[in-house]
């Protein structure tokens, strides 16, 4: 509990003192009057002056004008327990409400600590302590154990572990060696490294993160855009019966009082009081925010965490998103030689290349290779490559350089990149090159049905047989391949007419390729492991990992969101409108009155933290 929290405790528990003081001993009325208005005082200074500051600023009518009118009204009336009470009470909401905002601020806090407060930076042999800030491109920073990473970079000496929860969710700790890239916002836990800085500090990933969260309660729901302006309606118009109330009826009816319809009137005010509604919407959101965030997924505005709650279609690229983005070796097929020996000869030939086929072969053979062995080596653009590897000639490539040497072979039904080999002009084999499909894509689709998505579909520019067999693999809807950036949007523009008219299409992609669709998007998903800048800042939801089900985690909470919004809307309209005539008619007192503004504020706040406890999938 903060200072300002702790400061409303002590004034209400000293006003509550006062008051039962005033009530339980016997003093002259006098004393017992300004034992009242002290205990008002006490509790109900800042809520008087806000209502007077905004009068000033031209905003008359909110929470804070209507309890200062209705609390003076009852002073006036000589009802001065009541007055006290009404305020004693809706402070008691505040409070409640102050320690619900801060406890779903504190799921969002944890990524705000990611901030790091300096960067150790190498000047020659000195080493200056610095802000993030003044850090330039290409610099040296240190980093001890325990120490936030200060920057996005490069690692060029040590060896460590890195706890990346704050900006992944994940609690596996990473490893990193010389020449992996470090993210700032990670905590090294184990060795010392020295970073090459890659990113200026507003550009690094620690930056960006902290922006999209600071940023991320500005965008408003329709929720809460609608509370927004039904607060700005309906105060004036309560304000009106109100007055019209308190003075209409002692004119018509003989045998009523001025007293008894002015005292009607205040309680309709108190109760008219929409505090439940304009504070547990939007904490609701907050909350969801706060919930996603703690899983990893970083939601833009409220107005996006609601528009998932209605996801009909997903759409997903493949490459990064669907797949690791990494080929990979996935199948050796020797003729005449061991699988071993023929994936030696090959990294031997390749040992000079760093073509992304060359460099996946080198990185199964998993062994140094020793070049003075290589000799010869010829490099043919498009094709592949010859080299001599212990005195015998290797040719490696696709089918145009088996044809050019003359080479008989069986062409492979493999799907992926297929490498043919030929030893000495003899056809000895074939390497299947794939990028392989994601573990948790898998659970992802699965995922995405038990959340009624109606329609899961894969675009990507990979080729037909490729894009054929990751689909069918994953059990999606519908595919489309071969597609250019272009091509892409045009297939969006078609699915998004496939929707409902509340239904939204979300898009999941992670290249700078993506960035037109993701904008396109009603719902644009950007993979922040390792996704392009541009498709990061297109995008409305950054995932931290490269986890695709985390979406579906997201589309869980923000369900669970709008459940709750929808009940506090119901429950604080339903009491309001039957306390409102009660109070209208005379059954309802002031104490009533009382209830339905805090005490429904109060239920309404407890429900909305509830969001919070939403679990992730397992």
């Amino acid at each position: 509990m903060d200072f300002k929290m702790k400061k409303r405790l002590f004034r209400i528990i000293l006003s509550f003192l006062f008051m039962i003081l005033s009530m339980l001993l016997t003093f002259s009325f006098v004393i017992q009057d300004i034992l009242y208005i002290l205990a008002y005082i006490i509790v109900g200074y800042d809520i008087v002056l806000k209502a007077i500051r905004n009068i000033l600023r031209g905003k008359v009518f909110d929470e804070n004008f209507l309890m200062t009118i209705a609390t003076i009204g009852a002073f006036c009336i000589g009802e001065f327990p009541e007055a006290v009470a009404v305020m004693l009470f809706y402070q008691v909401g505040e409070l409640f409400q102050s320690y619900a905002v801060d406890k779903s601020r504190k799921s969002v806090a944890a990524l705000m600590n990611i901030r790091p407060d300096y960067a150790n930076v190498y000047h020659g042999e000195e080493i200056e302590k610095i802000d993030p800030d003044e850090v330039n491109i290409g610099e040296i920073i240190l980093i001890k154990p325990g120490e936030k990473i200060p920057l996005d970079g490069t690692v060029v000496e040590g060896m460590s572990m890195l706890n990346t929860l704050a900006l992944t969710g994940e609690s596996i700790p990473r490893s990193v060696n010389i020449g992996d890239e470090v993210l700032s916002g990670s905590i090294n836990n184990e060795g010392v490294l020295k970073v090459r800085v890659e990113k200026k500090f507003g550009d690094s990933t620690v930056s960006k993160i902290l922006d999209l969260v600071e940023n991320a309660s500005s965008r408003k729901s329709k929720s809460e855009n609608f509370i927004s302006k039904f607060a700005k309606y309906y105060t004036p118009i309560v304000v009106v019966i109100a007055l019209l109330l308190a003075f209409i009826p002692p004119l018509i009816f003989s045998d009523t009082t001025f007293k008894t319809w002015v005292y009607r009137a205040l309680s309709f005010l108190v109760v008219s009081c929409p505090c439940a509604l304009v504070i547990s919407i939007p904490l609701s959101f907050f909350g969801g925010i706060g919930a996603t965030s703690k899983i990893g997924v970083l939601v833009k505005g409220s107005n996006y965490l609601e528009a998932l709650a209605n996801t009909e279609i997903i759409v997903c690229d493949k490459t990064g998103t669907l797949t690791e983005g990494i080929f990979k070796v996935q199948k050796i097929n020797a003729i005449g030689y061991s699988n071993e020996d023929l994936l030696r000869y090959v990294s031997y030939a390749e040992a000079f290349s760093n073509h992304p086929i060359a460099l996946s072969i080198k990185n199964a053979y998993g062994k140094d290779i020793n070049e003075s062995l290589v000799t010869k080596v010829k490099e043919i653009k498009g094709k592949g490559v010859i080299a001599k590897v212990d005195d015998k000639q290797v040719v490696v490539g696709n089918e145009k350089l088996m044809e050019e040497y003359n080479i008989t072979f069986k062409k492979s039904k493999d799907i992926g990149t297929i490498v043919y080999i030929a030893i000495n002009k003899k056809f000895a084999g074939t390497i299947t090159i794939a990028d392989k499909i994601k573990e948790d894509a898998y659970k992802a689709i699965r995922s995405f049905k038990d959340n009624n998505v109606k329609k899961t579909v894969m675009l990507t520019g990979d080729r037909e047989e490729i894009s054929k067999k990751v689909a069918k693999e994953l059990k999606l809807d519908a595919y489309y391949a071969e597609l250019l950036p272009q091509e892409k949007v045009e297939k969006v523009e078609e699915l998004m007419t496939q929707k409902s008219q509340t239904g939204k299409l979300v898009f999941i992609g992670d290249g700078i390729n993506d960035a037109p669709v993701l904008a396109l998007s009603d719902i644009g998903v950007a993979m922040g492991g390792l996704g392009s800048d541009a498709a990061i800042e297109a995008a409305d939801v950054v995932i931290m990992t490269d986890e695709p089900s985390k979406i579906a985690n997201a589309i869980k909470i923000s369900k669970k969101t709008m459940i709750i919004v929808k009940e506090n809307i119901v429950f604080a309209i339903t009491v309001k409108i039957l306390v409102l005539l009660l109070s209208a008619i005379g059954l309802a007192t002031m104490w009533a009155a009382v209830f339905a503004d805090v005490g429904v504020s109060v239920i309404a706040i407890i429900n909305a933290l509830r969001i919070l406890r939403v679990k992730n999938e397992e």
